[in-house]
């Protein structure tokens, strides 16, 4: 059984005149009705096979064909994917940062609250501030009351010295009108002693007469000559007054400039306390929401420049991708389309985000670049979408057939291996 089987197998890997010494072989060896069954069914396998090959053969080109079809006409998405994607509002977002290093004291940050700018978020301890704050404001209201009585003094001063202008002037005044009056009554002795001369000389006077003339008359003269000094005296006297007041008013000044100069010294540590004040109460830099809060508890340090939370203001929604240079830079352009897978929403039950590409910033940070999506009206993403969601973004760079791929494919190759 063996051999027949043997013979069998080099019969259907033979050509037809083989086959023909091998049914003979065959025949000898066994009797004629089994010899008859065989020839039988070896015709029929010899049968069956030559009519199944063309068949077999037809159906490998039409497979080969529609291959071929598929690689040249077919089309391929390539995408590129960034793991680093959220959603953000297109309008600015303000960081919370502490300006120094504090105990918190009052914290008013809640995730979600509306915020309008100027409002009180967080502040630190200003205790020591404080403190340095009503010292110095003792200093200048201790200055207020010897300002307050040097003004006083130099207005006294001035008023006193314009009286004295005013009196000056009279005296003066009053000292021309006694010289006037002194010069009359002189100049009538001086006319009675010509008279008295001229009696004299017609010794119709005697000589007594004319001395007691002549001694009216000098000491007229003499009363003019002491009043009109006095008068002249006057300017010179009210002159060294009013150096005197302007001497006493420098003084006054100075005095006042040096205490002005300590309380402007107060004032500029006054605003200055009050300005560190200030800044260690945290407000609100505009209005919006609070996208995102630190968890602090009162009592709680914070160091300076310590992220504390952001306000995102209102806007639309968009996606913000950070990927590599060399896929970013020539792949990415304005009006491709991506899908937004959202981490913590199963895209199978919730859907995704559908965007376009927007914006692709020229600059490189950190060996990244920034791609700006806006969200389509069309998302079929089955929940609300908020500021901060993060993600994994696919983006269609380019559509190319299989045969280009394996073409493109096989050069890189090469040209890795080179």
């Amino acid at each position: 059984m063996q051999d027949v089987t043997r013979i069998l197998n080099e019969c259907m890997s033979s050509t037809k005149p083989e086959r023909h010494v091998c049914e003979t072989t065959l025949g000898e060896g066994r009797n004629d009705t089994a010899m008859t069954a065989f020839s039988r069914t070896f015709a029929q396998l010899l049968a069956d096979r030559a009519g199944t090959t063309p068949w077999v053969v037809a159906g490998a080109v039409l497979i080969l064909g529609g291959w071929l079809c598929w690689a040249v006409w077919a089309r391929i998405s390539l995408y590129e994917v960034s793991h680093d994607a959220r959603l953000e509002v297109d309008s600015a977002t303000y960081p919370i940062e502490s300006p120094f290093l504090g105990r918190v004291v009052q914290c008013h940050l809640q995730v979600g609250q509306s915020v309008h700018q100027g409002n009180l978020l967080i502040e630190l301890d200003t205790m020591p501030d404080r403190l340095a704050l009503n010292q110095e404001t003792v200093r200048k209201q201790a200055l207020g009351p010897e300002l307050a009585r040097l003004r006083s003094q130099i207005a006294a001063e001035r008023q006193a010295e314009t009286e004295e202008q005013k009196s000056a002037h009279l005296r003066l005044q009053e000292g021309r009108d006694r010289v006037r009056e002194a010069e009359i009554a002189a100049e009538y002795s001086e006319r009675e002693l010509l008279r008295v001369r001229k009696l004299h000389h017609e010794q119709l006077l005697p000589d007594r007469d004319l001395e007691k003339a002549e001694a009216e008359a000098a000491k007229l003269r003499a009363s003019v000559a002491t009043l009109q000094s006095a008068a002249d005296r006057i300017p010179q006297e009210q002159s060294t007054r009013e150096r005197e007041s302007e001497v006493r008013l420098q003084r006054l000044q100075k005095e006042m400039a040096e205490l002005e100069g300590v309380e402007g010294t107060e004032t500029a540590a006054i605003e200055r306390l009050d300005y560190e004040i200030e800044r260690r109460r945290i407000r609100a830099p505009a209005d919006g929401r609070i996208a995102e809060a630190a968890t602090l508890r009162l009592g709680a340090v914070v160091d300076e420049g310590e992220k504390l939370g952001s306000i995102v203001s209102a806007g639309r929604l968009q996606v913000v991708a950070q990927y590599p240079a060399e896929a970013a830079f020539g792949r990415i352009r304005t009006g491709q389309v991506g899908t937004l897978r959202l981490d913590g929403f199963p895209w199978a039950e919730f859907g995704t985000v559908s965007a376009t590409v927007t914006r692709v910033a020229q600059d490189v940070r950190d060996g990244r670049v920034r791609v700006e999506l806006a969200v389509n009206s069309g998302s079929n993403f089955r929940g609300k979408l908020q500021h901060g969601m993060p993600g994994s973004l696919e983006i269609i760079v380019e559509r190319l057939s299989p045969l280009a791929l394996i073409a493109r494919t096989a050069g890189q190759w090469l040209t890795a291996q080179q």
